[in-house]
């Protein structure tokens, strides 16, 4: 295929070994190669639905359990088609639809295209899912950043940089494989988080009930677990916030710990918003390993450690364990029970677990040695899970660095 308004494009950093010689990629228009496809099909009352998700996360069919419009058109999709959403264009709302979705159905407010030869559909994926691809010409196109929709004529005039077939494909598959690897290596952090929570509901004690299912071998002729109250483990402390006019008392070395701070990580490790030594005796200090429990808003229910001395806002209740009970086993403890606690606040406008009924939860503890054996077998799966995500966040940026040097900066194709 050709075209008058074919250009000379930029070069990529990075090509493979047998296209260093070969040809210079061209700047076309990628409706030069697609051709959208409406192929009447039913309508929203029976039709059978697709939806493509943010973030480049795929093509999935859709389960409403209300009926859709009798007077809403749909359109019939293909395998292989590449779909798009003009509402989450700047979402990075991209995909091509999977063999079993064949046949599936979408309006015209998810457009999807033929792909004619000479354009790889997966090096098609990858070019648009790129950041200053979809952000940048999608708010160029629109003429601000609340963007409503991109329609497909204009997605049809956006350009795109292509390398002669051969070298797409090559493209293609050196990322689908990592694709691949990045798969595998997320089903294996949710196996891994699977067991997790099976460990956790055989190690602690279910609902209503005062001893867990399992024991280890060592502590099967011990003591019953006995029953106790939150506020039973140790010390409680609501944090407060120092004045926020006083610039004096922010921005030191002490960390201040918020709702936003709390991850799905145990350890906080910073903080958005640090303190000075001089805001720092305006709060009350949180010893080490203590346990932040988030008791109103709408991420009640969020519970992390900390690994040093600090302070946290008002929104926050900390558990200071006492000798008599081990951190660890505390906020595995809690951690198991934070869905009740949570559902404690109901559904008022602004939910809260104020701290006197947080102290009186109630939860079976045994003795020291054995907590400290359930905490040491919990934290070396946190491990192992922690070190899993760090692998699949660095094949994730591993990608990302890649595809900034198999693909060339549009601001370099100007």
């Amino acid at each position: 295929m050709s075209s008058e308004s074919e250009k000379c494009a930029a070069l990529p950093k990075l090509r493979f070994a047998e296209f260093q010689q070969a040809a210079e990629w061209k700047e076309r228009k990628i409706g030069d190669f697609l051709t959208e496809s409406r192929l009447p099909g039913s309508k929203g009352d029976i039709a059978k639905k697709l939806t493509v998700k943010l973030w480049g996360n795929g093509v999935f069919g859709k389960n409403e359990a209300i009926q859709g419009s009798i007077n809403t058109q749909y359109f019939r999709r293909n395998s292989g088609q590449f779909i798009y959403s003009k509402l989450d264009f700047l979402n990075q709302a991209f995909g091509i639809i999977p063999p079993d979705l064949d046949g599936y159905e979408s309006t015209v407010d998810l457009p999807c295209f033929d792909i004619s030869e000479g354009l790889d559909p997966v090096f098609l994926l990858e070019y648009v899912k790129r950041k200053e691809f979809y952000e940048r010409l999608g708010e160029t196109a629109d003429g601000s950043r609340k963007a409503r929709r991109i329609h497909t004529e204009t997605f049809q005039s956006f350009p795109i940089a292509l390398p002669t077939s051969p070298e797409q494909k090559k493209i293609a598959d050196c990322l689908s494989s990592l694709d691949e690897l990045i798969a595998a290596q997320a089903r294996k952090v949710d196996a891994l988080k699977t067991h997790k929570k099976g460990l956790m509901q055989q190690l602690f004690p279910r609902e209503g009930e005062t001893q867990p299912r399992l024991r280890f071998p060592e502590f099967r002729d011990a003591a019953a677990w006995e029953p106790k109250a939150i506020g039973q483990l140790g010390e409680i402390v609501t944090g407060s916030t120092p004045s926020t006019v006083k610039s004096e008392y922010y921005g030191g070395d002490r960390h201040f710990v918020s709702p936003a701070d709390i991850s799905d990580n145990r350890f906080i490790e910073k903080t958005k918003t640090t303190l000075t030594e001089l805001g720092f005796l305006e709060t009350r200090p949180i010893k080490a390993n203590s346990i932040f429990f988030v008791c109103i808003g709408s991420t009640i229910g969020k519970i992390a450690q900390n690994k040093q001395e600090c302070a946290t806002n008002q929104q926050i209740n900390a558990v200071v364990p006492s000798a008599e009970n081990s951190d660890g086993f505390v906020y595995y403890a809690i951690s198991g029970i934070a869905d009740k606690i949570a559902n404690i606040a109901g559904k008022q406008a602004v939910p809260i677990v104020n701290k006197s009924l947080f102290s009186s939860v109630g939860l079976s503890v045994p003795n020291l040695p054995e907590q400290k054996r359930i905490a040491d077998c919990m934290s070396s799966l946190d491990e192992t899970i922690f070190t899993n995500s760090q692998v699949l966040e660095a094949l994730k940026n591993h990608k990302k660095g890649l595809m900034q040097q198999l693909f060339p900066s549009l601001e370099e194709e100007k």
